[in-house]
């Protein structure tokens, strides 16, 4: 399939917030915000707000809680924003300097919120949460993040080592992660293209395992290959950088390992994670029944790694950008006029930037940008997964809107619920295509689900799996870029088994994925399983009840800075810490996997 030449795919509309990065009401903003800083720090240092021993849960700790809170509610709304902006054009340019250097000095001031953040929980770890949460109705109105910081605080350094921490940050884990970035979204790869080398950007070079054309999906593979070999070692070095931060910081602050902090940044406990994980290794099997019918179906007989992503069928939709938007907000009104019209506002907006281009990073994300408006890039090609993708990526902008109603410290919302409108959407508007589909389009529709589950279940297991054993093996030396390749191999022989053609593995997958280079945010795989099965029970719930259901999902949506996900799914009558739960909404994986198998012996 090749995009209409016709057809031009959209740019993001930032002219709303402010006329240009170099227009005098961003700066207006940008001096007030950075001023803003100054007089929060002042206000910090003048309450006594930092760590403190046991301390009197007192009229004067609760004034100044109550001072406190409101005020950095509002600088938080004012950073976000000048944030979100500045990053909507790192993102889609890398290459542009004005704004690479203000997102450098923003970096600089979200230093500083770290360290307001972290005075802010020292102090509640002094206090007793429980009388603050009874006497004051600021408290009673965060008392989940009143809760989680009194428990943190146990994990907290010192008030200087914590400061350093944060400051360090800008030359460690943050710039290593800037560094990937920058240097990823420009790598340019020669490939063969009709008897001719060009270059072409990374992005656009892993759409090519989409390509129809298996001796194309072969060469881009391997173009792809030498290109990350090529810029292997720096990408090692800030790898080793960041795990190593990570490990220093985790045994500095007293978390068993890098996981348990994780555990606890992402609300669940270790009884849930196993219930997971051990569940979906029951599945594996299934999994590979769909690669291997998969492999039926292109006419051989095992996958190579460069055909996963392989389409099959002949003469399924081409689906257009415009046609994708028509069709995502026809069935998000179809589930409810809420969620239609909030789809038809992002369309209409200008709020998503589908084109790939030179300079801009791979994938697709959501961010919030101000209120109850988002921004969504994407690397749009005209296939069904791109169309289920940009619904995806509207479901994060549908929380976004339920959150807006709440203060920005309530919005703080976990990775692993981060993903339950995304796959609720995401499903919705899968489900539809389904119902009128051709065998090739049904087949295309089945191929599009079953490979992005196949890489949030089984793939992800990979990830969390290498991730595991780079954190072991870090923890006493730096690694090789033989070793890092050896351990990712080693991963994707675990979880795909002999579904795959060992010959064409990925080695380079701790490269592609940018997940591993955050030094904030370790275990960035796991979050995503619990999200595409979570969201697949939820909606299972409402296709039980789909008339008692809308409300509650959305008071679930706007709720996931309030609870534990433990708490939240108990309201949804689930119990997270069962595998009957993850079985049940794995089942409806293998359900499409049976279809799928089916088909395919069809053909």
């Amino acid at each position: 399939m090749t995009l209409s030449v016709s057809e031009t795919l959209p740019h993001w509309d930032m002219t709303v917030v402010y006329p240009a990065l170099d227009s005098p009401e961003f700066n207006h903003d940008l001096t007030a915000t950075r001023q803003a800083f100054d007089t929060m720090t002042s206000l910090f240092d003048r309450l006594g707000i930092d760590r403190r021993d046991r301390q009197s849960t007192d009229d004067a700790a609760v004034a100044a809680f109550e001072t406190v809170v409101p005020a950095l509610n509002e600088l938080l709304e004012q950073f976000s924003t000048l944030r979100a902006y500045v990053y909507s054009f790192v993102a889609t340019d890398s290459r542009n300097d004005q704004a690479q250097a203000t997102f450098s000095m923003l970096m600089r001031e979200g230093v500083r919120l770290t360290k307001l953040l972290r005075r802010l929980t020292a102090w509640l770890g002094g206090l007793d949460v429980e009388t603050l949460i009874q006497r004051s109705t600021i408290a009673r109105d965060h008392a989940y993040l009143v809760r989680r910081a009194a428990e943190e605080a146990r994990h907290l350094m010192s008030p200087a080592e914590e400061e350093l921490a944060a400051e360090l940050d800008l030359s460690g884990g943050i710039a290593w992660a800037r560094m990937y970035q920058n240097l990823t979204s420009q790598i340019l790869v020669p490939i063969e293209r009709e008897g001719q080398t060009v270059e072409l950007p990374m992005s656009q070079v892993r759409n090519l395992a989409r390509d129809p054309d298996r001796a194309v999906r072969r060469s881009a593979h391997e173009a792809e290959l030498a290109a990350w070999e090529r810029a292997a070692l720096p990408l090692a070095s800030a790898l080793n950088s960041i795990k190593g931060q990570v490990l220093t910081l985790s045994r500095r602050r007293r978390w068993e390992s890098p996981l348990e902090a994780s555990l606890f940044d992402n609300g669940i406990d270790r009884a849930t994670l196993d219930a997971m994980m051990t569940t979906a290794r029951e599945f594996f099997p299934d999994f590979r029944r769909y690669l291997r019918a998969k492999a039926r179906l292109l006419g051989l007989e095992r996958l190579a790694w460069y055909d996963l992503f392989a389409p099959v069928g002949s003469g399924g939709r081409s689906w257009r950008f415009s046609d994708a938007e028509a069709f995502i907000v026809a069935q998000f009104t179809r589930y409810s006029t809420r969620m239609g019209d909030f789809a038809a506002r992002a369309f209409r907006e200008r709020w998503i930037d589908a084109e790939p281009r030179a300079g801009k990073v791979g994938g697709a994300f959501c961010m919030s940008l101000r209120r109850d408006e988002s921004r969504i890039l994407l690397n749009h090609d005209p296939t069904a997964d791109s169309m289920f993708t940009l619904a995806h990526e509207l479901g994060h902008g549908y929380h976004n809107l339920n959150l807006a109603q709440q203060t920005m410290l309530n919005r703080d919302t976990p990775m692993t619920l981060a993903e339950t409108a995304s796959i609720f959407c995401e499903t919705i508007v899968r489900n539809a295509a389904l119902q009128d589909a051709s065998r090739d389009e049904t087949l295309e529709i089945l191929e599009a689900f079953l490979s992005g589950a196949c890489q949030v279940v089984v793939d992800i297991t990979s990830r969390f799996l290498f991730e595991t054993a780079l954190f072991e093996q870090r923890a006493t030396r730096d690694l090789s870029v033989a070793e890092l390749c050896a351990l990712m191999l080693d991963s994707q022989k675990q979880t795909y088994g002999d579904a795959l053609d060992e010959q064409t593995l990925h080695p380079f997958m701790w490269a592609v994925k940018g997940h591993y280079y955050s030094s904030g945010f370790s275990f960035y795989n796991y979050p995503y399983m619990f999200g595409l099965l979570f969201g697949l029970g939820l909606y299972a719930a409402y296709q039980r009840a789909p008339d008692a259901f809308q409300a509650r999902y959305d008071d679930l949506l706007a709720s996931t800075g309030l609870a534990s996900p433990l708490e939240l799914a108990a309201r949804m009558e689930i119990d997270l810490r069962s595998p009957v739960f993850w079985r049940a909404s794995l089942e409806v994986i293998r359900h499409d996997i049976d279809r799928f198998e089916s088909l395919a012996a069809d053909a």
